[in-house]
């Protein structure tokens, strides 16, 4: 998938810029939306490279200039739905780095009307 065909496909929130942007000052992350085990359907922000993407992943874009990754046969279940990228307060699923101090990240799918995100 080109960039520009990718474009719009996955946003954030001001507030998990602001996370992505204090995790970067460390080094760069990434995120993947995988189609279950470990943190299940959550998105997880990982330190880029730390997961190896496969033939099965679709590259949704960029997130603070960080790539999103989601598993491609997920994301055509869900419908094809734009996703915005947030934070909430509690604990991260699975390996995924916290969006800060109490709280971690969360997708949600709002032009999406029967997708149920973990988050």
């Amino acid at each position: 998938m080109k960039a520009d065909e990718a474009a719009g496909l996955v946003v954030a929130t001001p507030a998990a810029l602001a996370a992505i942007a204090a995790l970067r000052r460390r080094g760069q992350v990434m995120f993947v939306q995988s189609g279950g085990c470990c943190g299940g359907s959550a998105a997880m922000c990982l330190r880029l490279g730390e997961f190896l993407t496969g033939p099965g992943d679709r590259l949704l874009g960029e997130v603070g200039g960080c790539p999103y990754y989601v598993d491609a046969s997920l994301y055509l279940a869900w419908g094809e739905p734009r996703l915005v990228l947030d934070v909430e307060p509690g604990f991260p699923e699975g390996f995924s780095l916290p969006a800060g101090e109490g709280t971690h990240f969360v997708v949600r799918a709002p032009d999406a009307a029967a997708c149920d995100l973990a988050g």
